[in-house]
């Protein structure tokens, strides 16, 4: 299932993972996830990562793994593993929940926390189809008393969405998308002085080199941008006091605040900058870092985990001045888009970043006819809310 991992990470479209799909050698099990908590299931998922269709780099093992030992110790979250001739071929969590964003409504859903910005399954090229089959019929037989599947932060496009339409479609099962937003993105074949130029006015580009040559008098001012691991360790403490420095810290939700998140973001930066999947960009003026961004690198994209910035210095925009920097991640081979990870309307990346990623909450009927019928009611009274 191996191929070399330089092109799995380019994202080069290849060949679908060679298998094949004959009665009893495709399986779709719920699996504690404690027992992929090792060196050769660990290995397995990494190769499926390298296959996958489309990146998530929120469900690889170096993200997924702490996150579930920080937030799930009890394992009541299963990870559904799609298997053909003894390969893993899909994967993604799922939790059985009482409530639905607030409301007593027992549903099976994707399992995301505050810090996954994505909940799209990893699924090895060629078998998109196939997943959302075995995890729909296995969603009708193992969920007593849910009505429906609901799968949040799932993006609205790409070829995972379209094999899910498809499959839907083609069997005659009810779905409803309750929920979608526009979140920015960058894809641009202009080079960063282009792209400012087009996205920012005349005037706020005027105001930002104002803005940088008042820090560059005040100091000296560096920008360091990295994708190895060298220093690791000192930069995820670095970032974790900046943030805790600013508003997020006096509301209690920086990531040094909890230390289930403490431990999550720095071993999330440990498992992606070890194997060249990070991408650290600060600027640091007289050494003191007073912007820092943490980018995922997966496939042809990037995705922005966590970005903050020293208030002292706001009204030099060094948070802007920062992402000014990071427009050359479009530069660096094999990286053609960056998902910002941001909320709809973000006061600051969604004036800079042109471009949209579709990002949708969709609800799925499983079950028999009084399940699905219970799921008919329930997607009209949330339509009509």
């Amino acid at each position: 299932m191996s191929r070399p991992a330089a092109d799995a990470r380019a994202g080069r479209a290849g060949p679908a993972m060679p298998a094949r799909i004959a009665g009893p050698a495709v399986t779709l099990t719920a699996r504690d996830w404690r027992d992929f908590d090792r060196p050769d299931r660990i290995a397995a998922w990494d190769a499926l990562a390298e296959w996958a269709v489309e990146p998530n780099p929120f469900y690889e093992s170096w993200f997924l793994l702490p996150s579930l030992r920080a937030f799930d110790p009890a394992a009541r979250i299963r990870l559904l593993v799609l298997e053909v001739d003894g390969q893993i071929a899909g994967l993604m969590p799922v939790k059985r929940e009482a409530r639905y964003y607030g409301y007593p409504m027992p549903h099976l859903r994707n399992w995301c926390h505050a810090n996954c910005f994505l909940g799209l399954p990893l699924v090895a090229r060629g078998f998109e189809r196939l997943f959302w089959r075995e995890l729909l019929v296995w969603c009708d037989k193992a969920t007593r008393m849910r009505p429906f599947l609901h799968l949040a932060h799932m993006p609205g496009d790409g070829v995972l969405a379209s094999a899910l339409e498809a499959e839907l479609m083609g069997a005659g099962r009810r779905s409803a998308i309750v929920m979608r937003e526009e979140r920015a993105m960058l894809r641009s074949r202009l080079s960063p002085d282009g792209y400012l130029a087009r996205s920012l006015s005349p005037k706020k580009r005027k105001e930002l080199r104002r803005q940088r040559r008042r820090l560059e008098d005040a100091g000296n001012l560096f920008v360091d941008s990295r994708t190895d691991a060298e220093g690791l360790a000192r930069w995820a403490q670095d970032f974790l006091a900046l943030e805790a420095r600013g508003w997020k810290g006096r509301a209690g939700s920086a990531l040094a605040c909890n230390r289930d998140t403490r431990s999550l973001f720095g071993a999330a930066l440990r498992g992606a900058g070890h194997t060249g999947r990070l991408h650290r960009l600060s600027l640091t003026l007289d050494g003191r870092p007073i912007a820092m961004l943490a980018t995922f690198l997966a496939g042809r994209g990037a995705f922005s985990f966590k970005t903050a910035f020293d208030e002292d210095y706001a009204r030099f925009s060094p948070g802007v001045l920062l992402q000014c920097e990071a427009l050359r991640l479009i530069e660096r081979g094999g990286t053609n888009w960056v998902d910002s990870c941001a909320g709809a309307d973000h006061p600051m990346i969604d004036h800079f970043w042109r471009e949209r990623r579709l990002i949708v909450r969709r609800s799925i009927a499983i079950g028999g006819p009084l399940r699905r019928g219970a799921f008919d009611t329930l997607a009209r009274m949330e339509s009509s809310a």
